[in-house]
């Protein structure tokens, strides 16, 4: 699965804007319709690429104005997920979020009534977790076959250097009846198309892959997984606008990137085109 990229390929040129400012190549995949990061090399050193306190999901920080809106965003996304997942399984059960960050969604759908399990490779991410009482495992080897009612993946799959191997492990810990739930940015989405090179979601070389609503259909259905439901997430159009201006201009401006998120969410609702979506999947 997806060893050859296409001829010709070449897609756009992209800066790591958080940490290293190296300079890296998104190609397109034509039978699947998604992007690769190159060069593939950065693989190999990965974990230094998210040495950053400015890498949000990985903190609880609130230093910032920009920091403190992402908190109240956040909190108010959690209990939507948490609703979702209640929704989708008609009540609670077991579940397994991956790429669990600091163990916010975990909390609540603790709350909930749900039996969660979690991992997070970013060792920073789960002590902050763990002080929250949330124990976060480092992979999903530990755990049993078919031992998950629901598995999410919120804003995870894009960092996941093999995905041939992850789907199969999916597919491995989903009971027979479960849902997986799996959150990715959309680069044919109106803000990726405005900021372009600058668009904060390409977010390289962090996001290894970067998808179509097309791409994810097209690769889970060759592991045979049926997709039930997309959903759009028309919050992260304002924040991917905001920072995707600060890359642009090296300044925040509030304004403007509101504009183009609520522009990207009005065009959204014709092309259903979002800046990132909620894919819902059950095994055939």
């Amino acid at each position: 699965m997806m060893s050859n990229i296409d001829k010709n390929s070449f897609h756009i040129r992209c800066i790591d804007h958080t940490i290293t400012k190296e300079e890296f190549e998104l190609h397109f995949y034509k039978k699947y319709e998604i992007l690769e990061t190159r060069p593939k090399s950065c693989i190999e050193e990965l974990d230094k690429y998210y040495e950053s306190e400015d890498y949000i999901s990985h903190t609880d920080s609130k230093r910032s104005v920009f920091e403190k809106i992402y908190q109240v965003v956040k909190k108010y996304a959690i209990n939507k997920k948490v609703s979702l997942i209640t929704s989708l399984h008609k009540g609670t059960g077991n579940l397994l979020d991956i790429g669990a960050g600091t163990g916010d969604f975990l909390f609540h759908a603790k709350k909930n009534s749900w039996k969660i399990s979690g991992v997070e490779p970013n060792d920073n991410a789960r002590k902050l977790a763990a002080s929250k009482n949330i124990d976060l495992d480092t992979n999903t080897s530990i755990y049993n076959d078919h031992s998950f009612d629901v598995i999410t993946m919120w804003h995870v799959l894009e960092h996941v250097p093999d995905i041939e191997k992850q789907i199969k492990e999916l597919k491995r810990l989903l009971t027979h009846t479960g849902k997986l739930v799996i959150a990715v940015p959309n680069f044919k989405s109106y803000d990726a198309q405005f900021y372009k090179e600058f668009w904060a979601a390409y977010d390289v070389p962090r996001h290894l892959w970067h998808f179509s609503k097309n791409g994810i259909k097209n690769i889970f259905e060759e592991q045979a997984f049926v997709l039930e439901q997309i959903l759009p997430m028309k919050f992260d159009a304002y924040y991917v606008s905001l920072l995707s201006e600060k890359y642009k201009n090296q300044k925040m401006n509030f304004f403007r990137a509101f504009w183009i998120g609520f522009l990207s969410n009005i065009k959204g609702r014709r092309s259903q085109e979002f800046s990132s979506h909620i894919y819902v999947f059950s095994k055939k």
